[in-house]
């Protein structure tokens, strides 16, 4: 942890380490072989040592996204690397999570549990609210080292993580090495709660690959796709998780669900959604700021000004779909909302409301819970600073955008803007 630590506003210019940088010298990106799908599954088959998928529909995204990293991204080389490398865990991944399920059919037949999923646009409290919910002794979560391979590796047994836990550890070492300020944004770490879109990562049917690299023409072909395979995968992988650690509910969070509360609900009757809000004159810069600094991870070429222009409008188009979700068949009854304000006014109260309305003890607020909030503190890592003029954005066209969303959920601006 460095609380000394100030983030860089300098998007277009991206920190680099020495050896980093020498490496995409020595090895430019044209010199490398473009990503390829079916070279990405032939190497995923090999390293499992498993050929058979349980389905395919997650070809077809996978095809557009490598095609769309290819001519729209401009990878540099460690980029190009560190995306294949995650290509092939993700394939990798289906194809270990598929072979649990032949050699232990019982899998088929494990209940989903209650389920609270956190919804939300990012930077509205998500990860907050996630910690302290799953603070609760008899909740189930995903810990980042199970969120990155959710069955076991070669030389693990079913009951045992401690390879799985060890590339966690590897994994976040070597990326608070290649971007430290990331980690004063969105701080990652092996044993705490991290988001299920990991999980839908697997069907390359989520905003990850929007969030980290240029790639506009997958992300437009992804809006436009039916999520259903994706959920239906994201019901698959927890079954399997719910049946190698059994809790009695599950405490979920990934502001990708926000997108898609049709596909989600439908898939996860078991389900209450809480949404997350919060006034946009203070999301936006921060989330423009995180997604910037992510893209600087993987590429040279990092646009400020486009990335404020793509999330503006995105974001405009997640809430009203969100709205529309939530008005179709009995979806509202199912969907709590919880602002900001009051969450972080009052955290104790919006747990226990939120348990309550699950109709689950809440207990007290336990010495686990105290301590997630102040694992949670602000700036732990460094002080995350940014403008939205930074991104090309005016908070007058922000709150004018988005005034009737505002007005919906009583939603008011706080003094001061940065976290």
């Amino acid at each position: 942890m460095n609380p000394e630590r100030v983030t860089s506003r300098d998007y277009a210019h991206p920190a680099r380490p020495r050896a980093i940088r020498m490496f995409n010298r020595v090895a430019p990106t044209p010199l490398l072989p473009k990503l390829s799908a079916s070279a990405i599954i032939d190497r995923a088959r090999r390293a499992t040592g498993e050929r058979r998928f349980s389905d395919e529909s997650f070809v077809e995204p996978l095809e557009v996204l490598v095609q769309s990293i290819n001519e729209e991204a401009r990878l540099h080389a460690l980029g190009r690397v560190i995306q294949q490398t995650r290509l092939v865990n993700l394939v990798a991944n289906r194809l270990r999570i598929d072979a649990l399920y032949r050699a232990h059919p019982e899998i088929e037949r494990t209940s989903l549990p209650p389920m609270l999923i956190i919804a939300g646009i990012p930077r509205t409290g998500t990860t907050l609210l996630q910690r302290l919910l799953a603070a609760h002794p008899d909740a189930r979560w995903l810990p980042s080292w199970e969120a990155l391979n959710p069955a076991p590796l070669r030389g693990e047994r079913h009951d045992q993580s401690h390879r799985r836990r060890r590339v966690a550890r590897q994994s976040t070492a070597a990326l608070r090495y290649l971007a430290p300020d990331f980690f004063a944004i969105h701080p990652i770490e092996p044993d705490a709660p991290e988001e299920e879109i990991l999980l839908l990562d697997m069907a390359f049917l989520s905003q990850t690959a929007e969030a980290m690299l240029h790639v506009p023409r997958y992300a437009a072909w992804a809006e436009a796709a039916d999520h259903t395979p994706a959920y239906g995968w994201l019901r698959r992988t927890l079954r399997l998780l719910q049946w190698l650690r059994p809790r009695s509910h599950w405490i979920l969070k990934t502001p990708n669900h926000i997108e898609h509360l049709d596909a989600l609900l439908d898939q996860f009757p078991e389900a209450l959604v809480i949404q997350t809000h919060r006034h946009l004159t203070e999301v936006l810069g921060s989330f423009c700021s995180m997604v910037a600094h992510g893209c600087g991870i993987f590429s040279d070429h990092v646009d400020p000004i486009e990335v404020g222009r793509h999330w503006q409008r995105k974001i405009a188009y997640v809430l009203d779909k969100a709205a529309r979700d939530r008005a179709s068949s009995d979806r509202e009854t199912r969907v709590i909302d919880v602002r900001y304000s009051d969450l972080v006014a009052d955290p104790v109260r919006t747990i226990r409301s939120i348990y309550e309305q699950a109709g689950i003890d809440a207990l007290d607020w336990t010495d686990a819970q105290e301590q997630a909030r102040t694992r949670n503190r602000k700036d732990r890592y460094g002080r995350h600073v940014y403008a939205l003029e930074d991104f090309g954005l005016d908070a007058n066209t922000i709150a004018d955008i988005f005034a009737d969303y505002h007005e919906r959920y009583g939603i008011a601006p706080a003094q001061g803007a940065n976290a």
